[in-house]
């Protein structure tokens, strides 16, 4: 130490002399790039939250150690040698200066790292958001923009964000927002970023646009801060189509990294698995998707063309399989096809599905419906629903049918809470919507279904599916003039109806004329096409017990009506003994609670 070490100055220039504060400057300018360098890849190569922490500590160790060595030892041409006390050292004063010239090069250029670095990240400031590592992790992923002359190339440009969904989705800790929610904004410039990504609940956006020419593709993709429009990122792939799936994996790990998520293994792979590299096969399966979410008769019918077509193209597309198990399901559901011939289609190509590809919550999500509406095996039903969470937490479909499971098998509140993780995730889908008021529903809650009604229509003016409930809550609630315009809309619908004579009795005799007229009707066509729950709902709606009861059983006899446990419409029948039997044979009396 030097021997006025009471005079500041006295130290401050032995420190210089033993090139301590260039030491530290040089040292402060290589930790300062390290860490920038950890903090930009750590989230694509996964590394622990820790890791930052860690790196921190040890540089912070490694100064005080460097500090230490700089003022014992000195580094010379000859090599390190111990640093000589001031009067032996001011004999060589000339040497020192041409020693301590490359010393000032290092300390000058780790300064102008440093001021570099700095400004680097105050005009990034500027120009483009940072993350905000307290902010909720949700992202919408907003049609893109087809570019191409060809309007015929806008399945393919809605298939590239569809993938990037699906690789996305599977990351439990991102909330991705459904693409039926985000296709509602396929209009650009009618709201901003800020308004679509708070009517979506999300804070981050990405948008993006798509130009194919011949054998090439544009993909432009950027990711928004949805707080203030700021742009996080952006880039240009210009790719051959061939390498576009490959592309693909590439924007959905950059835009995690941006978000600073850690992944696990599985993830990464997750997201970098291609469920096809044949391009004619993946347009074909969602031309398949754009026909099957029609829920239509006919667009099943041509889902299942288009859906088969992709396989012809690839034959171990398991993707492909899942939509043929979603589309003979749904028409075996909605009465299109035979009950049993539907479900064992949609059991076997569920089952392909997994065997090509045990990664998809859409199949797992088939397989946990057949148990649920048509084995009644409550517990595979759980198990099928639980691997879909598990590789695929974002899965708006899967929330939504396990909601009613759980409906089904008494957990009220539990059903709730998966109703609303389904409006999170797709809070701009009328189905989902109509979910949450037939529970409320068949919870009592009239005011809220009504709630969730007006929504539904808000999205969708003509929703067909609603009307029923609509009809019932006004019913409950006693207000016969809208209850009516309800059923009106319903039997308008049906040829079978002539919505005349039911005005014509409706002003002479009320509500309740109509729907006794209307179940006159209905008793054949029941006979006829084994619809027997419609009928007990109906007179269950209107408190006729017995006769409720009696349409119940040949219901249950037929394969009809899982959901009699929770329907409001039965809930005066809950202490009979012939409708407890009638839970017995459904396998429901352990999970039923009277309620």
């Amino acid at each position: 130490m030097p021997d006025k070490s009471d005079n500041p100055y006295n130290f401050w220039q032995e420190l210089k002399r033993r090139k301590v504060v260039r030491v530290i400057t040089v040292y402060a300018a290589a930790a300062f790039v390290i860490l920038e360098l950890v903090d930009i890849v750590s989230p694509a190569l996964g590394l622990p939250s820790w890791t930052l922490g860690l790196v921190i500590v040890l540089l912070c160790a490694g100064l005080i150690i460097s500090t230490m060595l700089s003022w014992v030892y000195d580094i010379t041409p000859e090599g390190v040698h111990k640093t000589k006390p001031i009067n032996k050292a001011s004999q060589k004063t000339n040497e020192v200066y041409s020693k301590n010239t490359n010393w000032k090069v290092a300390t000058y250029i780790s300064i102008a790292v440093i001021i570099g670095l700095l400004a680097y990240n105050l005009i990034g400031i500027r120009n483009r958001s940072k993350i905000d590592p307290g902010l909720e992790k949700s992202i919408a992923v907003l049609p893109f923009k087809n570019l191409s002359e060809e309007k015929g190339n806008e399945y393919f440009v809605d298939g590239l964000v569809e993938d990037l969904l699906n690789r996305l989705s599977p990351i439990e800790e991102l909330r991705v927002t459904s693409r039926t929610s985000s296709e509602m904004y396929r209009e650009k410039g009618i709201k901003s970023v800020p308004e679509i990504a708070k009517e979506l609940g999300v804070s981050y956006v990405v948008e993006g646009s798509v130009q194919r020419y011949g054998n090439k593709a544009r993909i432009t993709v950027q990711l928004i801060d949805a707080r203030n429009d700021g742009h996080i990122w952006s880039k240009d792939y210009d790719r051959e189509i061939g390498d576009v799936f490959e592309t693909q994996s590439e924007i959905a790990m950059r835009i995690v990294s941006e978000l600073k998520m850690i992944l696990s293994s599985d993830q990464k792979e997750y997201i970098q698995e291609n469920k096809t590299l044949n391009l004619d096969a993946f347009e074909l399966y969602q031309m398949g998707r754009f026909y099957w979410n029609k829920r239509t008769g006919e667009g099943y019918a041509k889902s299942i063309e288009y859906f088969e077509e992709a396989i012809a193209e690839d034959t171990a597309y398991g993707l492909a399989y899942a939509g043929l198990a979603d589309s003979y399901l749904l028409m075996a559901l909605q009465g299109w096809i035979d009950i049993n011939e539907g479900r064992d289609k949609a059991v076997e190509f569920a089952l392909k599905a997994l065997e090509l590809d045990d990664n998809l919550a859409e199949a797992y999500t088939v397989l946990g419906q057949v148990y649920d509406y048509v084995d009644w095996d409550w517990e595979k039903a759980e198990r099928a629903f639980q691997h879909a969470f598990e590789i695929n937490p974002n899965y708006a479909t899967a929330h939504h049918y396990y909601a009613e499971h759980l409906s089904i098998i008494g957990k009220h509140n539990e059903a709730r809470e998966q109703v609303n993780k389904a409006i999170e995730l797709d809070p701009l889908s009328p189905v989902i919507r109509r979910l949450s008021s037939k529970i409320y529903y068949n919870q009592s809650y009239f005011s809220k279904s009504l709630e969730a009604i007006k929504k539904c229509y808000e999205l969708q003016k003509e929703f067909p599916l609603v009307h029923a409930y609509e009809f019932r809550v006004y019913w409950r609630l006693g207000e016969e003039e809208k209850s009516y315009e309800a059923l009106r809309k319903i039997l308008a619908n049906e040829p079978v109806y002539d919505v005349e004579t039911t005005d014509s009795i409706f002003k002479s005799s009320g509500l309740i004329s109509v729907i006794n007229w209307k179940i006159e009707i209905d008793i054949p066509r029941a006979e006829d096409g084994n619809d027997y729950c419609s009928l007990a709902l109906i007179h269950g709606l209107i408190g006729k017990d017995e006769q409720a009861l009696y349409w119940l059983e040949k219901a249950i006899e037929s394969g009809e009506c899982p959901e009699m446990s929770f329907r409001l419409e039965f809930k005066n029948l809950h202490d009979n003994p012939r409708y407890i039997a009638l839970l017995d044979k459904m396998g429901l009396t352990e999970y039923f609670h009277g309620e």
